[in-house]
């Protein structure tokens, strides 16, 4: 569903995204980890066609993200590190404005709303000002908008930052769900224990490029016995070279 070959991305003489290959499958929770500035949000970006690669190519659906954007968007749910809203709607007018932008009625609007914000514990909250949202209620509002179509594709970028531990373990489950639902999640996040208990593959960025990739199972296998995710991913961090690669690359 999520497809790049050998993806990157320029500016001057510095290459946040390099020769980044992945495919990503139906019913696929993949983690992409990696420290500040290894490229993570950049890669994102390229994959929702707000930013046009220097080279390679990423496509979603066989769609290319960029030149194709409009279309790849209607199969995607995105929820980005750092929403923005217009402060003077409410979080009811916002979600009814992107429902109608995706052509859905209102009543499903409506329904799905009402049972994610439910999920969410988000329902004494939406008849508020977006000015007056926590970053938690932001992120809770990005993911009903994310999800209020029921896309084929969930890109999320350090969803669970700033949300309070019930709304966290509520938005693990909805990802399962969906998983389960053959959905394919691209799920970007800094917080090791939450990809090690939550994802069906990994990738660590470093440099730019992936410098390891595979199960759970298949990364700690490469490294000494009863290593954890954490070793893992300050081993292949702290050097430049490619580690233990596993899986489509």
């Amino acid at each position: 569903m999520i497809s790049t070959n050998k993806l990157r991305m320029q500016y001057g003489e510095f290459s946040p995204v390099k020769n980044f290959t992945l495919d990503i499958s139906p019913g696929e929770i993949f983690a992409l980890l990696g420290p500040n500035g290894a490229g993570k949000t950049t890669t994102i970006r390229m994959l929702t066609g707000i930013l046009q690669p220097t080279s390679g190519t990423a496509s979603i659906k066989g769609i290319d993200c960029f030149s194709g954007r409009h279309k790849v968007m209607q199969y995607v749910g995105y929820v980005p590190d750092d929403p923005v809203f217009y402060d003077y709607l409410t979080g009811s007018e916002i979600i009814r404005y992107a429902g109608e932008m995706r052509g859905l009625s209102l009543k499903i609007v409506e329904e799905q709303a009402r049972a994610l914000s439910h999920r969410l514990e988000m329902d004494n909250d939406l008849d508020e000002y977006a000015m007056n949202y926590s970053k938690g209620m932001k992120k809770k509002l990005a993911t009903i908008l994310a999800l209020i179509h029921d896309p084929d594709i969930l890109i999320l970028d350090e969803p669970t930052n700033g949300l309070d531990p019930y709304a966290t373990r509520a938005l693990r489950t909805i990802i399962q769900e969906k998983a389960k639902a053959g959905k394919s999640i691209f799920y970007s996040t800094h917080l090791l224990d939450e990809a090690e208990k939550l994802c069906t593959r990994t990738g660590i960025l470093y440099n730019g490029k992936i410098a390891a990739l595979g199960s759970i199972n298949e990364l700690m296998s490469t490294c000494t016995e009863n290593s954890s995710l954490e070793e893992i991913f300050f081993s292949v961090t702290s050097t430049t070279e490619t580690f233990g690669v596993k899986g489509k690359s």
